[in-house]
């Protein structure tokens, strides 16, 4: 009999692949997601839910796993957006799907619960996080993922997939951003791109869900750290980046104490402006692009049989598969 699969997120550029990886590996899928355009094309059963609101048990009758992926990703918004959205309703999903007498509960958790303003290099699942969580996305996120493992029971077994700047063609946080910035001529780079970054392709993503269910009997209970485990400089990421697109900006090296300290200002100008517009540059951003962050893969390659198979080229050559006017 086929496993029953439901993939919230499922619009989402990581919620497509899954969707698709779960079809051929030969699950049942159902889907939910903000886009119902693009939830009619996904080839799974779609279900429109509001997952902070909406009764939950029709979503979650009959299966057997949930793949939690839905989430307020964004690096800027309202603390109450982000705790409905990554907190309430992740803690209604969870009891829904424990009433229905689901076996494995999958959520999408995240490695910027270990951002801040210092490199960190070889983390892994055991690295202490952060001091001060980088943004609420972070905090929120890491509240969720506590909530996720507590519920692990014997015949519930629940795991937190840590994955790092995925990359896909479907991207709708980081890409964007990065693009956007390429269309002012000037990319401002703090510590001039030398922190190290370590994205993952999309399918190696996805692909990672997939083992954790699979091996959910050893997995229940535990965290895992996932990246594309090829770290590269930010500035020579970009530079291969904005070579696809045909776009040369010119890098600006800021200090990255300099650059914290103009996001922080442009981050109270946003909040105090009646529609909260996203500034430029937030503190998060700095972080990210500011400091290393690379990830140990011991734990998952241990526990689940996962390795990335993707390197950089790869999954730049995926997301933008033809050179585009950025």
């Amino acid at each position: 009999m086929k496993r029953v699969a439901l993939v919230t997120g499922a619009t989402g550029g990581l919620g497509r692949e899954l969707v698709a990886q779960l079809g051929a590996a030969g699950y049942r899928v159902r889907a939910t997601g903000r886009d119902r355009t693009i939830g009619a094309l996904l080839g799974a059963e779609f279900v429109a839910a509001d997952l902070t609101i909406d009764p939950l048990a029709p979503l979650v009758l009959g299966v057997d796993v949930v793949f939690h992926l839905a989430a307020l990703s964004s690096p800027w918004g309202t603390r109450a957006s982000y705790q409905a959205i990554n907190v309430t309703a992740t803690q209604r999903l969870l009891a829904a799907a424990r009433a229905a007498r689901c076996d494995g509960f999958i959520y999408a958790s995240t490695p910027s619960i270990y951002t801040e303003a210092r490199d960190r290099i070889g983390l892994t699942e055991d690295s202490p996080i952060a001091a001060r969580f980088a943004n609420d996305y972070a905090a929120t996120k890491y509240a969720g993922e506590l909530l996720v493992l507590a519920a692990d029971a014997p015949d519930f077994r629940t795991v937190a997939i840590r994955p790092r700047g995925i990359v896909g063609p479907h991207d709708t946080v980081l890409l964007p951003r990065i693009l956007r910035a390429a269309r002012r001529g000037r990319f401002p780079l703090p510590g001039g791109g030398s922190g190290l970054i370590e994205p993952i392709d999309v399918r190696d993503a996805a692909a990672a869900f997939l083992a954790a269910d699979r091996h959910r009997a050893t997995a229940g209970g535990r965290t895992f750290n996932v990246s594309g485990g090829d770290p590269r400089p930010v500035r020579a990421l970009l530079e291969q980046l904005f070579a696809r697109i045909g776009r040369t900006p010119r890098f600006v090296a800021v200090p990255t104490g300099l650059a914290m300290t103009l996001a922080g200002g442009g981050e109270r100008v946003a909040a105090w402006l009646p529609s909260r517009p996203e500034p430029p540059v937030t503190r998060y951003s700095v972080m990210t692009f500011g400091y290393s962050q690379t990830m140990v893969l011991d734990r998952a390659r241990d526990l689940l049989g996962w390795v990335p198979h993707y390197r950089v080229e790869d999954m730049i050559a995926y997301a933008l598969p033809e050179q585009i006017d950025a």
